[in-house]
C-alpha cells in the first residue's frame, strides 16, 4: 500500500481482519464442540454453469463465518471488484467477505450454510458476496444485485408472482422485459414475489424502505440509471469505514468524481484525501442505503464524503413543427420543467416520475421559441424542483435544434453561470412604533444587509427591536414570500410559528448579539416570474419575554427531530395583559434576486428599467410603472405644447386683424370736410356693439 495512506485506512483494515479473525475462531470453536452443525458441502451446482451466467449477489453487512471453508485470505486488498474476480477465476469458490483492505474466499455459502451468515460487528461492517449460477444473462457489471435480509420496498409493487425460491425471484427481475424492474421483495414464508420499478435510490427521503420479517429485499444492480448532469452533495464530518474501491494517486477532487460517474458498479458516494493524500475511495452506499447498517461511518471533523443526489439525462427531439425536451432522473422528481421566459404559460407539472417532457411549438408564441439564423430554434429550459420558487438545486437547459434539407442535429447543453450586470435592488424597510422593529436581509451572520443576490447565496433574514433599552422581546409569524410581479406567495413560516420547509428556511433563533435580534437561516431563491422577492411577517412583542415554540423537523433520513423557534401562535390574553392583543407588527422587506442560468434576456445581457417596477410602501402600498409614467408625463407635456401653439396662432391672427380693422376704421373716421375733432369723431363710430357703425361708412 502507499506510504502515503492515512492512519485512518490502516485503522480500518487492522479493525477488518481482527473483526474476521476473530469471527472465524469463534466459529472454529462451534465447529470444534459441534461437528456435525456445519456439514461438508454438497456439490456446487455452479460446476456445471456457463460461465456466462455466473453473477454476484451482496449482502452488506453481513460476515460468513465458515473457517474450515477458507480458500484463501487476501489482505491489502482495495477493490472490491478484485475480490469478486479473484472467486470468479477460481471455481472452488462460491462466496466472499471483503472489508476494505481484506478479501477472503469460501469454498461454501450462505444457502449451504444458513447458520453461518451472521450480522459483522462493530467498529467495521463487512460486505458479503454470493457467486450464483442465474437462469438468465446477467449484466457486465460487477455483482447484479444487492440483498437486504428483513426488510422490504412498501407500496411500490407493479407485479406480484409466486414463485419457489428466491432466486427465482431476482431472475424475474433481472428478465423482466414490459417494464424496468429496479428491486424486488420476496416473502420467503409465502413464495410471493412483488417486482417494483422504484429502488431505495429513486425513493430516498422517504419511508418506503421498511423493516419485515422473513423478506428479502433485492435490489437489481444492472439497472441504467441517468449519468449526466449529476448533482453531488457534501456530508460533512463522516466517512464510510468500508468501501468498494480505494484509488491512490488521483490528481483532484473532480478526478475523484469522475471515477465515480464511470465506475464498473452503481456508484453512490466518494471522498478523497481524507484517508490519504491524493487517496480516492468509492461506494455503491450511500445514506439512502444504509438504514439497516449499525455505525457506518467514521466521524472525522474535517472529512467530507460527496453522495450523489441526483443525475439528469436530456434529449431533445426536433420535430417539424415543435421541439421536445425529454429529461430521465435518477430521483423521482417532483416540481415543473418551463420555458425561461414564460414560467406560467409554457409550463408542465411533474408529479413524483422518473420521466417527464416538454413540447415547444414553433409558431407559439407562449413558449417563446426563438430562431437564431437559417433552420435553427433555441430556447431555454427550467428544470424547477420546488413547485413556485426557484433554488440552487434547479438546473437551467438551453436547448437547439438546427436543421437543414436533408439531415437535423440535436445539441443540449446547460449553463450555471449568471452573465452580466445585476441590476440595483428595489429594497425598503418598514419600521413600526412600540417598540420599533426593522426586518433586514443580511448574510448569514445577520451583519451586512444584502440588497441583491444570487439563488443559492447563504442568507439569513434579522429581525431586530431598534431601541436596545426596550422592555420587549419579539416573535414572528405567518412569514411568507411573495413575488414582486403577479403575487405569487409561498408560506415560510405558519401561524404556529414553524418552518413549513426547513430545506427553504430554517427556524428563528436568537442571536448570540441580543435576544433582541431574532434570525433565520435561509438560502437565496427566486420566483421563475420575476428577480423581485417580497417578505411579508407578523411580528408581536412580548414582556418580559418570548417563549419558543417546539417545531418537529423531518431530516433526510426520513427522520423526526425536535428543534426550536421563536416564530409563536398569538395567544389570547386578558385585558390586563402587558401588550395589546392588536398589537401585531406588520413588517415588509424586499430583495431582487437573479438566478444562475446565464441565459441572455430579449438578445441583451441585462434587464432594461422599462422591464421593472417599483414597490413604494405607504398606509396601502401601490406599485408604478416606472416606463409607463414616464411615457405619460411625456405624451400629457407634448398635448399642452401643442394646446400652447395653438393658443398662441390664433391670438396672433386675431390681433393683427384688430390691427387691420382699427387701421380701416380711423381712416374714414377723420375727413376734412367735417368740423368736429379727432376724439368726437371716434366717439361717434362706437355704439353697444362695438364697431357696427364702421361698415355703414
Amino acid at each position: 500500500m502507499n506510504s502515503r495512506m492515512h492512519w485512518y485506512t490502516w485503522a480500518l483494515i487492522v479493525l477488518s481482519v481482527a473483526s474476521t479473525h476473530a469471527a472465524d475462531e469463534d466459529t472454529e470453536a462451534e465447529v470444534i464442540d459441534a461437528p456435525d452443525k456445519y456439514p461438508a458441502p454438497a456439490p456446487s451446482p455452479l460446476d456445471d454453469c456457463d460461465p456466462e451466467k455466473v453473477g454476484f449477489e451482496l449482502i452488506t453487512g453481513y460476515v460468513f463465518s465458515a473457517p474450515g471453508n477458507v480458500l484463501d485470505s487476501i489482505p491489502g486488498t482495495l477493490m472490491l471488484t478484485d475480490c469478486l474476480e479473484t472467486c470468479q477465476g477460481n471455481d472452488s469458490c462460491q462466496a466472499v467477505n471483503y472489508e476494505t483492505g481484506l478479501c477472503v474466499l469460501f469454498s461454501s455459502n450462505a444457502d449451504a450454510l444458513p447458520g453461518a451468515l451472521t450480522k459483522s460487528q462493530f467498529p467495521v461492517f463487512t460486505i458479503y458476496a454470493q457467486k450464483s449460477c442465474l437462469g438468465v444473462k446477467p449484466c457486465e457489471r460487477a455483482w447484479c444485485i444487492d440483498r437486504v435480509q428483513n426488510y422490504r420496498l412498501s407500496g411500490h409493487a407493479k407485479s406480484h408472482q409466486a414463485v419457489n425460491s428466491r432466486q427465482e425471484c431476482l431472475e424475474l427481475c433481472l428478465g423482466e422485459n414490459e417494464f424496468q424492474c429496479r428491486s424486488a421483495n420476496y416473502n420467503n414464508a409465502t413464495g410471493d414475489c412483488e417486482l417494483s420499478t422504484m429502488d431505495r435510490i429513486t425513493l430516498a427521503g422517504s419511508n418506503a424502505f421498511q423493516a419485515a420479517d422473513g423478506y428479502d429485499y433485492m435490489e437489481n444492480n444492472c439497472i441504467e440509471q441517468p449519468a449526466k448532469l449529476c448533482e453531488f452533495k457534501k456530508l460533512t464530518g463522516r466517512i464510510l469505514k468500508t468501501v468498494d474501491s480505494v484509488y491512490q494517486d488521483v490528481g483532484s477532487l473532480d478526478e475523484c468524481r469522475e471515477l465515480c460517474l464511470h465506475s464498473p458498479y452503481r456508484c453512490h458516494s466518494y471522498d478523497y484525501g481524507d484517508t490519504g493524500e491524493m487517496v480516492c475511495r468509492l461506494s455503491h452506499h450511500s445514506r439512502a442505503t444504509l438504514a439497516d447498517i449499525q455505525d457506518p461511518y467514521l466521524d472525522v471533523p474535517e472529512a467530507a464524503t460527496y453522495e450523489l443526489s441526483s443525475c439528469y439525462n436530456v434529449s431533445i427531439d426536433c420535430r417539424s413543427g415543435d421541439m421536445v425536451a425529454r429529461i430521465q432522473t435518477s430521483k423521482l422528481f417532483d416540481g415543473k420543467i418551463y420555458a425561461k421566459g414564460s414560467p406560467n404559460s409554457c409550463v408542465r407539472d411533474v408529479n413524483n416520475s422518473l420521466e417527464f417532457e416538454l413540447e415547444m411549438a414553433y409558431d407559439n408564441l407562449e413558449c417563446n421559441v426563438r430562431k437564431n439564423g437559417l433552420g435553427r430554434y433555441v430556447n431555454d429550459v427550467v428544470i424547477q424542483h420546488h413547485d413556485k420558487i426557484v433554488t440552487s438545486s434547479d438546473l437551467g437547459l438551453a436547448v437547439t435544434c438546427q436543421y437543414d434539407l436533408t439531415n437535423k442535429s440535436v445539441t443540449n447543453e446547460v449553463d450555471l453561470g449568471v452573465h452580466g450586470d445585476v441590476q440595483p435592488a428595489l429594497s425598503e424597510e418598514v419600521t413600526v412604533d412600540s417598540p420599533n422593529v426593522a426586518m433586514k436581509i443580511t448574510d448569514r451572520s445577520g451583519g451586512d444587509v444584502m440588497p441583491t443576490a444570487e439563488v443559492g447565496d447563504p442568507l439569513a433574514l434579522r429581525f431586530e427591536i431598534l431601541d436596545k433599552n426596550s422592555p420587549y422581546e419579539i416573535f414572528v409569524r405567518e412569514l411568507v414570500a411573495m413575488d414582486g410581479v403577479d403575487s405569487s406567495e409561498i408560506v415560510l413560516i405558519d401561524s404556529d410559528g414553524c418552518p413549513t420547509d426547513h430545506f427553504i428556511m430554517g427556524p428563528l433563533y436568537k442571536s448570540a448579539e441580543s435576544g433582541k435580534i431574532l434570525l433565520s437561516h435561509f438560502d437565496a431563491f427566486k420566483f421563475p416570474s420575476s428577480e423581485v422577492v417580497q417578505f411579508r411577517a407578523l411580528v408581536t412583542p412580548c414582556m418580559p419575554s418570548c417563549e419558543p415554540v417546539q417545531c418537529d423537523q423531518e431530516e433526510s433520513t426520513g427522520e423526526l427531530r425536535s428543534v426550536i423557534s421563536y416564530g409563536k401562535r398569538r395567544r389570547r390574553r386578558s385585558t390586563s395583559s402587558s401588550t395589546n392583543p392588536n398589537d401585531d407588527l406588520l413588517l415588509v422587506q424586499t430583495i431582487q434576486i437573479t438566478d444562475k442560468f446565464g441565459f441572455e434576456r430579449d438578445g441583451n445581457k441585462t434587464t432594461t428599467l422599462g422591464r421593472e417596477a417599483m414597490f413604494l410602501p405607504d398606509s396601502q402600498g401601490f406599485c408604478v410603472n416606472m416606463a409607463g409614467l414616464i411615457v405619460a408625463a411625456t405624451v400629457f407635456l407634448a398635448a399642452q405644447l401643442a394646446i400652447i401653439a395653438a393658443w398662441t396662432f390664433v391670438w396672433q391672427r386675431r390681433r393683427l386683424n384688430s390691427k387691420l380693422n382699427d387701421s380701416a376704421s380711423v381712416s374714414v373716421s377723420l375727413p376734412s370736410t367735417f368740423g368736429t375733432n379727432r376724439t368726437d369723431s371716434l366717439c361717434k363710430l362706437y355704439d353697444n356693439n362695438g364697431y357696427a357703425h364702421s361698415r355703414r361708412f
